[in-house]
């Protein structure tokens, strides 16, 4: 469902529950209005804001808490990925405790206010300024929305004024029936139905989209990064339940804020965090995604320099998860059993800049040498650059240096990668203009061009130099054919590890 109007419009409708809460010291005290008596109203009233975005902070910061928690007892993070139900039960509960917390710890923030002379109850009195300041926290929300430009805004405006009119009907009960009465309960309740229902499916869609992403978010610098996704998922939760329940919040946390209640969350939240713990992250439907590199590293007389596999993976379940997981493969890589990251051969991110700017995500990647691998059997050549002629500038001091890039006999070629390194001022690419410098692995800026598909005929181009120092130009090329020892290795994953394999050359150069 889309809701769209025009920016016009919505400087006016985005504006409008900021302008009813800057005249409840007018409006709630009409006619017996005074200049104190608007004052401390609105100290009153900024009171309530703080009460409810309090909650609303610990609404965020408890879920996170508990998942930080849980990740320390568990052998793995991500439990919810697969089954994202999981998700709900453990950080729902916990964020509603977060939002209680102030009303059971504070109970009725002090009223400034002098309810004898309005005929008021402190507590009454306390509920009125808690109730607004929830009002205004959804209406500054809109108003932040409004003044940064951005084009969402419509949920927390509806959610403000549903939250005026359902206030209306509830102290119209309220006269009647009563303050703590179910049917003044239910006057409030029945008009926030509607935008409620809509809050939850918005809320739902945004969490199960998160939930899919971060499947694929990267791996993350270890230790830390073991529990980025967690805490992500248990923060946006956080929000989305504050969005959800913080409106019905002023009302029902009479029911809610009681010794019982609490312990029931707690209790709850408890044994969700330890059966989520019993269950694997990953299905068919929910696949880790596994990148397998075979890397074969030439010189320019079409020989092979060293061969190896590559591994890396884009979530905060490390390598190490994956081979525990996969038995068979790790006896194929001679992997032992007290296998850990310390004991292998990290594989820098230039060895996989054919994938760049995906090679980003992969902050831990492992090499495993292989040996007795005559890629010739399967190729007749491999990738070459060669140098066609060099035109020095007598006048400006510069080179021109112009290449041939050869793919030799790839079979499935994807993309070719130039990644050049030195004194580049220009080149023929991208309608002569540079991009800006990339930096990889903490060396030196470089730039990057790619070069997608397969051609029939060679790639030709030129470089210009603005110095004598050479250029260096590492070459990396992806072909999808895989040899059979590759398809074998990729075979050897279980069923939920979803392994995007591909060949790799790479080769480097100095002109």
């Amino acid at each position: 469902m889309h809701v769209f109007y025009s920016r016009k419009a919505s400087l006016i409708l985005h504006s409008l529950p900021t302008i009813i809460y800057l005249l409840l010291p007018f409006l709630l005290h009409y006619p017996t209005f005074s200049l104190h008596l608007a004052f401390v109203t609105s100290m009153d009233l900024v009171k309530g804001t703080i009460f409810h975005t309090l909650g609303i902070i610990l609404a965020i910061i408890v879920p996170v808490i508990f998942a930080i928690v849980r990740l320390l007892f568990s052998n793995f993070a991500m439990t919810w990925f697969a089954n994202p139900f999981l998700g709900f039960l453990m950080f729902i509960p916990s964020s509603i405790i977060g939002l209680l917390i102030p009303r059971t710890v504070f109970g009725f923030f002090a009223i400034s206010q002098d309810g004898t002379s309005l005929k008021k109850t402190s507590k009454k009195l306390s509920n009125e300024a808690y109730f607004w300041g929830a009002f205004s926290f959804y209406g500054f929300l809109t108003l932040v929305y409004l003044l940064s430009g951005l084009g969402g805004g419509f949920l927390a405006y509806i959610l403000s004024m549903s939250m005026a009119v359902a206030w209306f009907f509830f102290r119209m009960a309220c006269k009647r029936f009563g303050d703590q009465s179910i049917k003044s309960f239910a006057a409030y309740m029945i008009p926030m139905v509607p935008v409620i229902i809509y809050a939850v499916y918005f809320s739902g869609f945004l969490v199960q989209f998160l939930v899919e992403k971060m499947g694929m978010m990267g791996s993350l610098p270890q230790p830390y990064g073991y529990f980025v996704p967690d805490i992500v998922v248990a923060a946006v939760i956080g929000v989305v339940t504050g969005l959800c329940v913080g409106p019905l919040l002023p009302v029902v946390s009479y029911w809610l804020c009681r010794p019982s209640i609490l312990k029931f969350l707690l209790q709850f939240t408890v044994i969700a965090l330890a059966v989520s713990s019993q269950f694997f992250p990953y299905s068919t439907e929910a696949p880790k995604r596994v990148v397998l590199q075979h890397t074969f590293r030439t010189d320019n007389a079409n020989r092979i320099v060293n061969s190896s596999y590559d591994f890396s993976v884009v979530d905060a379940n490390s390598l190490e998860f994956l081979f525990k997981h996969a038995p068979d493969a790790s006896k194929m890589l001679e992997i032992y059993p007290n296998f850990s990251l310390n004991n292998v051969i990290r594989s820098d991110r230039s060895s996989s800049v054919a994938l760049f700017p995906i090679s980003s995500l992969f902050s831990t990647s492992m090499k495993f040498p292989v040996k007795n691998v005559n890629i010739l059997d399967h190729y007749q050549f491999t990738p070459q650059l060669s140098l066609i002629e060099t035109v020095k500038s007598s006048k400006t001091g510069s080179r021109k240096v112009h290449l041939e890039l050869y793919l030799g006999s790839l079979k499935e070629v994807w993309v070719a990668v130039l990644n050049i390194t030195g004194p580049l001022s220009n080149w023929s690419f991208a309608n002569s203009t540079l991009p800006a410098p990339e930096t990889i692995d903490d060396g030196p800026p470089s730039y990057i061009c790619r070069l997608s598909g397969n051609s029939h005929e060679n790639w030709n181009f030129w470089l210009e130099a603005n110095h004598s120092n050479a250029l260096q130009i590492d070459v990396a090329v992806i072909d999808q054919y895989l040899t059979d020892d590759t398809k074998n290795l990729k075979s050897l994953f279980p069923r939920w590890a979803d392994v995007i394999a591909y060949t790799s050359f790479l080769s480097s150069y100095y002109f």
